[in-house]
Protein backbone atom coordinates (compact mmCIF):
# COMPACT_ATOMS: atom_id res chain seq x y z
CA UNK A 1 0.00 0.00 0.00
CA UNK A 2 2.44 2.47 0.59
CA UNK A 3 4.56 1.80 -2.56
CA UNK A 4 1.25 2.95 -4.65
CA UNK A 5 0.47 5.63 -2.40
CA UNK A 6 4.28 6.92 -3.28
CA UNK A 7 3.39 6.29 -6.61
CA UNK A 8 0.41 8.75 -6.27
CA UNK A 9 1.35 11.13 -4.30
CA UNK A 10 5.65 11.77 -4.31
CA UNK A 11 7.44 12.88 -7.40
CA UNK A 12 10.70 11.68 -8.30
CA UNK A 13 9.98 9.06 -5.40
CA UNK A 14 13.27 7.21 -6.53
CA UNK A 15 15.73 10.02 -6.10
CA UNK A 16 15.81 9.58 -2.24
CA UNK A 17 18.92 11.99 -1.73
CA UNK A 18 16.92 15.38 -2.48
CA UNK A 19 15.18 16.65 0.81
CA UNK A 20 11.52 16.96 -0.60
CA UNK A 21 11.64 13.52 -1.94
CA UNK A 22 12.50 12.68 1.48
CA UNK A 23 10.44 14.94 3.31
CA UNK A 24 7.51 13.67 1.47
CA UNK A 25 8.36 10.09 2.21
CA UNK A 26 8.24 10.57 6.06
CA UNK A 27 5.00 12.52 5.91
CA UNK A 28 3.62 10.29 4.49
CA UNK A 29 4.45 7.10 6.07
CA UNK A 30 3.73 9.59 9.51
CA UNK A 31 0.09 10.44 8.24
CA UNK A 32 -0.18 6.54 6.98
CA UNK A 33 1.15 5.55 10.97
CA UNK A 34 -1.02 7.75 12.66
CA UNK A 35 -3.84 6.59 11.24
CA UNK A 36 -3.42 2.60 11.65
CA UNK A 37 -2.20 3.47 15.86
CA UNK A 38 -5.28 5.14 16.08
CA UNK A 39 -7.77 2.48 14.62
CA UNK A 40 -5.14 -0.34 16.56
CA UNK A 41 -6.03 1.62 19.93
CA UNK A 42 -9.70 1.77 19.40
CA UNK A 43 -10.04 -1.96 18.65
CA UNK A 44 -7.27 -2.93 21.84
CA UNK A 45 -9.37 -0.72 23.89
CA UNK A 46 -12.23 -2.74 23.21
CA UNK A 47 -11.03 -5.79 23.28
CA UNK A 48 -9.36 -4.67 26.95
CA UNK A 49 -12.56 -3.69 28.11
CA UNK A 50 -14.84 -6.62 27.28
CA UNK A 51 -12.16 -8.90 28.85
CA UNK A 52 -11.38 -7.12 31.63
CA UNK A 53 -7.09 -7.22 30.41
CA UNK A 54 -4.96 -5.13 31.68
CA UNK A 55 -2.06 -6.34 29.49
CA UNK A 56 -4.66 -5.83 26.52
CA UNK A 57 -5.77 -2.35 27.46
CA UNK A 58 -2.08 -1.33 28.18
CA UNK A 59 -1.16 -2.90 24.74
CA UNK A 60 -3.92 -0.28 23.42
CA UNK A 61 -2.68 2.64 25.03
CA UNK A 62 1.02 1.72 23.50
CA UNK A 63 -0.80 2.12 20.62
CA UNK A 64 -2.00 5.40 21.25
CA UNK A 65 1.19 6.56 22.09
CA UNK A 66 2.72 5.66 18.97
CA UNK A 67 0.22 7.70 17.33
CA UNK A 68 1.98 10.38 19.14
CA UNK A 69 5.29 9.06 18.04
CA UNK A 70 4.28 9.40 14.26
CA UNK A 71 3.18 13.03 14.90
CA UNK A 72 6.54 13.52 16.02
CA UNK A 73 8.20 11.69 13.27
CA UNK A 74 5.91 13.93 10.79
CA UNK A 75 6.72 17.05 12.54
CA UNK A 76 10.27 16.00 12.28
CA UNK A 77 10.44 15.35 8.28
CA UNK A 78 8.69 18.69 8.12
CA UNK A 79 11.45 20.46 10.44
CA UNK A 80 14.15 18.79 8.71
CA UNK A 81 13.27 19.86 5.64
CA UNK A 82 13.50 23.26 5.70
CA UNK A 83 16.41 25.09 3.91
CA UNK A 84 19.16 26.59 5.32
CA UNK A 85 19.07 30.00 6.97
CA UNK A 86 22.03 32.55 8.66
CA UNK A 87 21.32 30.97 11.98
CA UNK A 88 21.50 27.38 10.76
CA UNK A 89 24.37 27.25 7.37
CA UNK A 90 23.99 23.50 7.39
CA UNK A 91 20.23 23.09 7.51
CA UNK A 92 18.33 21.36 10.16
CA UNK A 93 19.01 17.92 8.86
CA UNK A 94 19.82 16.94 12.79
CA UNK A 95 16.05 17.49 13.73
CA UNK A 96 15.27 13.80 12.35
CA UNK A 97 17.57 12.29 14.32
CA UNK A 98 16.04 14.78 17.26
CA UNK A 99 12.60 13.32 16.74
CA UNK A 100 13.63 9.99 16.38
CA UNK A 101 14.89 10.44 19.92
CA UNK A 102 12.04 11.61 21.33
CA UNK A 103 10.49 8.75 19.68
CA UNK A 104 12.54 6.52 21.99
CA UNK A 105 11.76 7.72 24.72
CA UNK A 106 8.22 7.78 24.41
CA UNK A 107 8.70 4.10 23.86
CA UNK A 108 10.95 4.06 27.37
CA UNK A 109 7.86 5.83 29.02
CA UNK A 110 5.12 3.53 28.26
CA UNK A 111 7.63 0.53 29.06
CA UNK A 112 8.12 1.98 32.56
CA UNK A 113 4.54 3.02 32.65
CA UNK A 114 3.15 -0.55 31.56
CA UNK A 115 5.49 -2.13 33.98
CA UNK A 116 3.82 0.08 36.96
CA UNK A 117 0.45 -1.29 35.92
CA UNK A 118 1.49 -5.03 35.38
CA UNK A 119 3.02 -5.04 38.87
CA UNK A 120 -0.61 -3.48 40.55
CA UNK A 121 -2.16 -6.66 38.21
CA UNK A 122 0.09 -9.07 40.42
CA UNK A 123 -0.61 -7.65 43.68
CA UNK A 124 -4.34 -7.68 42.78
CA UNK A 125 -5.13 -9.97 40.29
CA UNK A 126 -8.99 -10.30 38.33
CA UNK A 127 -10.00 -12.33 36.65
CA UNK A 128 -10.44 -11.68 32.66
CA UNK A 129 -12.81 -12.70 29.81
CA UNK A 130 -11.86 -14.20 27.05
CA UNK A 131 -13.55 -15.04 23.86
CA UNK A 132 -13.55 -15.62 19.99
CA UNK A 133 -14.04 -11.81 19.44
CA UNK A 134 -11.17 -10.77 21.93
CA UNK A 135 -8.36 -13.40 20.29
CA UNK A 136 -9.28 -12.56 16.64
CA UNK A 137 -8.63 -8.66 17.39
CA UNK A 138 -5.35 -9.36 18.86
CA UNK A 139 -4.38 -11.43 15.52
CA UNK A 140 -5.41 -8.55 13.33
CA UNK A 141 -3.69 -6.39 15.54
CA UNK A 142 -0.36 -8.68 15.35
CA UNK A 143 -0.59 -8.17 11.51
CA UNK A 144 -1.47 -4.65 11.09
CA UNK A 145 1.56 -3.58 13.53
CA UNK A 146 3.71 -6.72 11.51
CA UNK A 147 2.97 -4.27 8.36
CA UNK A 148 3.74 -1.20 10.19
CA UNK A 149 6.62 -2.64 11.07
CA UNK A 150 8.02 -4.12 7.82
CA UNK A 151 6.81 -0.49 5.45
CA UNK A 152 8.87 1.36 8.40
CA UNK A 153 12.07 0.01 7.93
CA UNK A 154 11.94 -0.74 4.69
CA UNK A 155 11.36 3.33 3.28
CA UNK A 156 13.76 4.25 6.36
CA UNK A 157 16.34 2.24 4.74
CA UNK A 158 15.52 3.47 1.21
CA UNK A 159 16.30 7.03 2.31
CA UNK A 160 18.67 6.26 5.92
CA UNK A 161 15.82 7.66 8.46
CA UNK A 162 17.07 7.12 11.94
CA UNK A 163 13.33 8.36 12.69
CA UNK A 164 11.64 5.85 10.71
CA UNK A 165 14.22 2.96 11.93
CA UNK A 166 13.13 3.82 15.43
CA UNK A 167 9.97 3.68 14.23
CA UNK A 168 10.33 0.23 12.84
CA UNK A 169 11.61 -1.26 16.06
CA UNK A 170 8.94 -0.14 17.80
CA UNK A 171 6.31 -1.65 15.97
CA UNK A 172 8.03 -4.51 16.08
CA UNK A 173 8.19 -4.71 19.72
CA UNK A 174 4.53 -4.21 19.30
CA UNK A 175 4.07 -7.03 17.32
CA UNK A 176 5.76 -9.41 19.97
CA UNK A 177 4.58 -7.70 22.64
CA UNK A 178 0.60 -8.46 21.47
CA UNK A 179 1.47 -12.24 20.79
CA UNK A 180 2.61 -12.47 24.26
CA UNK A 181 -0.74 -11.11 25.50
CA UNK A 182 -2.71 -12.89 22.95
CA UNK A 183 -0.40 -16.23 24.10
CA UNK A 184 -1.48 -15.22 27.48
CA UNK A 185 -5.20 -15.45 26.24
CA UNK A 186 -5.51 -18.32 25.03
CA UNK A 187 -3.69 -20.01 28.41
CA UNK A 188 -6.44 -18.32 30.28
CA UNK A 189 -9.45 -19.78 28.02
CA UNK A 190 -8.15 -23.29 28.43
CA UNK A 191 -6.80 -23.09 32.00
CA UNK A 192 -7.48 -21.70 35.04
CA UNK A 193 -4.09 -19.67 35.03
CA UNK A 194 -4.47 -15.77 36.10
CA UNK A 195 -1.23 -15.01 33.88
CA UNK A 196 -2.25 -11.10 32.85
CA UNK A 197 -0.41 -9.23 35.21
CA UNK A 198 2.97 -11.06 34.65
CA UNK A 199 2.20 -11.21 30.96
CA UNK A 200 1.53 -7.25 31.04
CA UNK A 201 5.08 -7.13 33.17
CA UNK A 202 6.75 -9.47 30.36
CA UNK A 203 5.71 -6.99 27.63
CA UNK A 204 6.88 -4.26 29.43
CA UNK A 205 10.30 -5.37 29.32
CA UNK A 206 10.23 -6.18 25.72
CA UNK A 207 9.09 -2.22 25.19
CA UNK A 208 11.65 -1.45 27.10
CA UNK A 209 14.14 -3.29 25.76
CA UNK A 210 13.19 -1.95 22.14
CA UNK A 211 12.97 1.16 23.74
CA UNK A 212 16.95 1.30 24.66
CA UNK A 213 17.95 -0.11 20.90
CA UNK A 214 16.34 2.84 19.73
CA UNK A 215 17.77 5.13 21.83
CA UNK A 216 21.12 3.93 20.44
CA UNK A 217 20.39 4.16 17.11
CA UNK A 218 19.09 7.74 17.26
CA UNK A 219 21.73 9.12 19.92
CA UNK A 220 24.62 8.13 17.81
CA UNK A 221 24.31 10.47 14.93
CA UNK A 222 23.59 13.65 17.46
CA UNK A 223 26.74 12.83 19.26
CA UNK A 224 29.10 12.72 16.65
CA UNK A 225 29.86 9.00 15.38
CA UNK A 226 32.08 7.63 13.05
CA UNK A 227 31.12 7.35 9.56
CA UNK A 228 30.45 3.96 8.10
CA UNK A 229 33.66 1.45 7.52
CA UNK A 230 31.93 1.24 3.78
CA UNK A 231 31.56 4.87 3.30
CA UNK A 232 34.83 5.63 4.15
CA UNK A 233 36.28 2.92 1.77
CA UNK A 234 34.60 4.32 -1.04
CA UNK A 235 36.06 7.69 -0.32
CA UNK A 236 39.57 6.58 -0.64
CA UNK A 237 38.56 4.40 -3.73
CA UNK A 238 37.44 7.16 -5.10
CA UNK A 239 40.37 9.53 -4.31
CA UNK A 240 43.39 7.14 -4.80
CA UNK A 241 41.98 5.95 -8.14
CA UNK A 242 43.39 9.07 -9.23
CA UNK A 243 47.12 9.28 -10.62
CA UNK A 244 48.66 11.82 -9.00
CA UNK A 245 47.89 11.35 -5.76
CA UNK A 246 50.04 9.27 -3.38
CA UNK A 247 47.92 9.07 -0.19
CA UNK A 248 44.91 10.80 1.84
CA UNK A 249 44.93 11.18 5.49
CA UNK A 250 43.07 13.86 7.93
CA UNK A 251 39.72 12.51 6.78
CA UNK A 252 37.19 14.02 8.19
CA UNK A 253 32.99 13.22 7.76
CA UNK A 254 30.79 15.71 9.20
CA UNK A 255 26.92 14.38 9.05
CA UNK A 256 24.13 17.49 9.38
CA UNK A 257 21.32 14.90 8.88
CA UNK A 258 20.75 12.28 6.47
CA UNK A 259 21.84 13.67 2.93
CA UNK A 260 23.95 16.49 4.63
CA UNK A 261 27.23 15.49 4.99
CA UNK A 262 30.68 17.35 4.83
CA UNK A 263 33.72 15.60 3.65
CA UNK A 264 37.07 17.43 4.57
CA UNK A 265 40.47 15.62 3.64
CA UNK A 266 44.08 16.35 2.85
CA UNK A 267 45.27 14.71 -0.57
CA UNK A 268 49.24 14.04 -0.39
CA UNK A 269 50.94 15.13 -4.05
CA UNK A 270 54.29 14.73 -5.46
CA UNK A 271 55.94 18.05 -4.79
CA UNK A 272 57.28 18.41 -8.46
CA UNK A 273 54.20 18.24 -10.19
CA UNK A 274 53.30 21.70 -12.25
CA UNK A 275 50.73 23.00 -9.35
CA UNK A 276 48.10 24.24 -11.79
CA UNK A 277 47.58 20.62 -13.05
CA UNK A 278 47.50 19.48 -8.91
CA UNK A 279 45.08 21.79 -8.40
CA UNK A 280 42.76 21.14 -11.81
CA UNK A 281 43.23 16.95 -10.63
CA UNK A 282 41.88 18.32 -6.95
CA UNK A 283 39.01 19.97 -8.61
CA UNK A 284 37.82 17.22 -10.03
CA UNK A 285 38.20 14.37 -7.70
CA UNK A 286 35.90 17.26 -5.49
CA UNK A 287 33.56 17.52 -8.05
CA UNK A 288 33.35 13.62 -8.33
CA UNK A 289 32.83 12.81 -4.59
CA UNK A 290 30.38 15.43 -4.70
CA UNK A 291 28.13 14.03 -7.22
CA UNK A 292 28.74 10.16 -6.43
CA UNK A 293 28.50 10.63 -2.70
CA UNK A 294 25.86 13.50 -2.98
CA UNK A 295 28.48 15.59 -0.36
CA UNK A 296 30.03 18.78 -0.17
CA UNK A 297 33.82 18.01 -0.66
CA UNK A 298 36.80 19.90 0.78
CA UNK A 299 40.21 19.01 0.36
CA UNK A 300 43.78 20.51 0.77
CA UNK A 301 46.69 19.44 -1.22
CA UNK A 302 49.95 18.19 1.13
CA UNK A 303 52.98 18.09 -1.73
CA UNK A 304 55.69 15.34 -0.75
CA UNK A 305 58.82 15.32 -1.67
CA UNK A 306 59.01 11.51 -2.97
CA UNK A 307 61.87 11.23 -5.31
CA UNK A 308 64.56 12.34 -2.85
CA UNK A 309 66.52 8.69 -1.67
CA UNK A 310 68.01 10.77 1.30
CA UNK A 311 64.34 11.93 2.56
CA UNK A 312 63.11 8.24 1.31
CA UNK A 313 65.28 6.56 3.95
CA UNK A 314 64.93 8.77 6.52
CA UNK A 315 60.78 8.34 6.01
CA UNK A 316 60.92 4.24 6.51
CA UNK A 317 63.62 4.77 9.28
CA UNK A 318 60.44 7.26 11.06
CA UNK A 319 57.95 4.94 10.33
CA UNK A 320 59.87 1.56 11.42
CA UNK A 321 60.14 3.72 15.23
CA UNK A 322 56.52 5.04 15.22
CA UNK A 323 55.60 0.72 14.33
CA UNK A 324 58.02 -0.13 17.44
CA UNK A 325 55.50 2.25 19.50
CA UNK A 326 51.69 0.23 18.16
CA UNK A 327 51.49 -1.26 14.35
CA UNK A 328 48.11 1.07 14.07
CA UNK A 329 50.27 4.59 14.13
CA UNK A 330 50.89 5.98 10.93
CA UNK A 331 52.68 8.74 9.47
CA UNK A 332 51.96 11.55 7.00
CA UNK A 333 53.61 15.36 5.93
CA UNK A 334 56.84 13.83 6.15
CA UNK A 335 59.72 16.33 5.36
CA UNK A 336 63.51 16.30 6.93
CA UNK A 337 65.20 19.97 7.68
CA UNK A 338 69.14 19.35 7.23
CA UNK A 339 70.89 21.55 9.10
CA UNK A 340 74.96 22.42 10.02
CA UNK A 341 74.71 20.52 13.40
CA UNK A 342 71.28 18.28 13.30
CA UNK A 343 68.35 17.36 11.06
CA UNK A 344 64.68 17.52 12.01
CA UNK A 345 62.55 14.99 10.86
CA UNK A 346 58.85 16.29 10.26
CA UNK A 347 55.94 14.92 10.43
CA UNK A 348 52.07 13.88 12.11
CA UNK A 349 51.50 10.80 13.67
CA UNK A 350 48.20 9.47 13.12
CA UNK A 351 46.64 7.77 16.54
CA UNK A 352 43.56 5.26 16.76
CA UNK A 353 40.77 6.96 19.05
CA UNK A 354 41.57 4.55 21.73
CA UNK A 355 45.57 5.17 21.61
CA UNK A 356 45.95 6.14 25.21
CA UNK A 357 49.46 7.02 25.29
CA UNK A 358 50.59 10.87 25.91
CA UNK A 359 51.46 13.13 23.17
CA UNK A 360 54.84 13.77 24.82
CA UNK A 361 55.25 10.14 25.87
CA UNK A 362 54.80 9.32 22.40
CA UNK A 363 57.56 11.67 21.44
CA UNK A 364 60.04 10.41 23.26
CA UNK A 365 59.35 7.08 22.52
CA UNK A 366 59.93 7.77 18.86
CA UNK A 367 63.00 9.76 19.60
CA UNK A 368 64.46 6.94 21.35
CA UNK A 369 64.11 4.69 18.97
CA UNK A 370 65.21 7.25 16.25
CA UNK A 371 68.38 8.05 17.90
CA UNK A 372 69.69 4.35 18.18
CA UNK A 373 70.51 4.32 14.48
CA UNK A 374 70.29 8.00 13.62
CA UNK A 375 72.06 10.10 16.20
CA UNK A 376 71.73 14.08 15.96
CA UNK A 377 67.80 13.37 14.13
CA UNK A 378 65.27 15.10 16.04
CA UNK A 379 61.75 14.84 15.69
CA UNK A 380 58.92 17.31 15.61
CA UNK A 381 56.19 15.72 16.05
CA UNK A 382 51.96 16.74 15.44
CA UNK A 383 49.63 14.06 16.97
CA UNK A 384 46.54 13.93 15.07
CA UNK A 385 43.26 11.82 15.80
CA UNK A 386 41.55 9.38 13.30
CA UNK A 387 37.93 10.59 13.29
CA UNK A 388 36.64 7.36 10.70
CA UNK A 389 37.79 4.43 11.98
CA UNK A 390 35.86 2.75 14.38
CA UNK A 391 36.94 0.44 17.12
Amino acid sequence: MVELLAKLFIKNREDVANPKVREAYGALCGVLGILLNLLLFAIKYVAGTLSGSIAIIADGMNSLSDAGSSVITLLGFKMAGKKPDPEHPFGHGRIEYVSGLAVSFIILMMGIELFRSSVDKILHPTAIETGGVVILILVVSILMKLYMSLYNYKVGKKIDSAAMKATATDSLSDVISTAVVLGCMILAHFTSLQLDGWCGLLVACLIFYAGIGAVKETIGPLLGQAPEKEYVEEIEHIVMSHEGIVGIHDLVVHDYGPGRRMISLHAEVPGDRDIFETHDLVDSIEMELAEKLNCDVIIHMDPLNINDEATIVKRELVLSAVHSVDQRLSIHDFRMVAGPTHTNLVFDVLTPADFTISDFELKNLVQEKIQETAPNHYVVIKVDRDYVRQI
